[in-house]
């Protein structure tokens, strides 16, 4: 079994066992606090995925050739394998999120995903532009019977499937963001899922659309948000066509904060971009807070900061609005 082949079956027994845990435990189970680390929450359903994850790729991937795995919820953020393997003899460095969505599939509100991206080994130095090889595969509700599954190789394009899980077929699937030139009638959104600095967040909000479209006509509505809290179910929104514009800025907010005496808390890790690969291939541009390329470590503790766009169109409509707000407010 190929590397790609043995990602996509860690992904569907991922998927699959935390959908049967969704359906027989409560949520009061799910939800209970396991573990707090500093860069999130570990709930009880993360323990799910995670547990199933180290063993999976000890046994299944390691044995081909020695890899960096690297993770939350592991000692150090990553651990090689097979044990006693030596990082820099480790052929491939893997990111993994096994659950991004946690709070949202917990609550049996949104699908939640899994997310890989897999880069040749060139030490701590590794980075999201490096990753040669991204998968990620929707988590769904107990009520929904359909799960989309996404994987590139780099200059290779992008392939999907439907998953139905009643019957157990897949489908293939076609993914095309959207062409339109413009945000208006769609739906574009700076992200602001917590509190914390949700009212800078808006205001920016506010100030792009407005430059980008004008004064809100009475009884019209400009465009849409949809707060998806889950980076690679944003990135998604962008590949299937259903959003245009969407940015999680939240880490560039750490200094206002700071001049209150208040603490950034949650931010986007590099774990959850590492599908970033298969948006790049779709065409769907995504950048750093400055427009260029988005290049964390792969780590699990750096905070991150990504603007996307569907196309090329709508990055010249507001990437220099954005850019402009950040610079008004000392945030670039």
């Amino acid at each position: 079994m190929d590397l790609l082949n043995s990602i996509l079956a860690l992904h569907n027994q991922i998927r699959d066992s935390v959908v049967a845990a969704c359906e027989n435990a409560s949520l009061e189970t799910l939800s209970t606090i396991a573990k707090e680390e500093e860069g999130d929450t570990i709930y009880a359903v993360d323990r799910i995925s995670e547990e199933l994850l180290v063993e999976f790729v000890g046994r299944e991937i390691a044995v081909q050739d020695p890899v960096v795995l690297i993770a939350e919820g592991l000692d150090g953020g990553k651990v090689v394998l097979p044990r006693g393997a030596e990082e820099i003899d480790a052929r491939w460095r893997i990111i993994v999120d096994p659950i991004d969505g946690t709070r949202g599939i917990m609550y049996q509100k949104r699908s939640a995903w899994i997310l890989t991206g897999v880069a040749p080994n060139k030490g701590p130095q590794t980075n999201l532009q490096d990753i040669e090889l991204a998968v990620q595969t929707e988590i769904p509700l107990v009520k929904q019977y359909l799960s989309d599954q996404i994987w590139a190789i780099r200059g290779k394009g992008v392939s999907a499937i439907r998953y139905n899980r009643l019957i157990g077929e897949e489908q293939p699937i076609h993914l095309r963001p959207s062409r339109a030139a413009s945000i208006a009638h769609g739906f574009a959104q700076i992200s602001r899922f917590f509190p914390g600095a949700r009212d800078q967040l808006a205001a920016i909000d506010e100030e792009i659309v407005l430059g980008a479209l004008g004064p809100v006509q009475p009884g019209k509505a400009h465009c849409f948000e949809d707060q998806y809290i889950c980076s690679g179910g944003q990135f998604y929104e962008l590949m299937a066509g259903h959003d245009r514009f969407v940015a999680d800025i939240r880490p560039l907010l750490e200094s206002y904060l700071a001049k209150k005496g208040l603490f950034l808390g949650i931010c986007c890790h590099p774990y959850d971009v590492c599908t970033e690969l298969i948006a790049g291939e779709l065409g769907i541009i995504i950048t750093d807070e400055q427009g260029g390329p988005l290049r964390p470590l792969l780590t699990v503790d750096d905070d991150v900061s990504w603007v996307g766009y569907a196309n090329e169109a709508i990055r010249q409509e507001i990437e220099p609005l954005l850019h402009s707000v950040l610079r008004d407010r000392g945030l670039m």
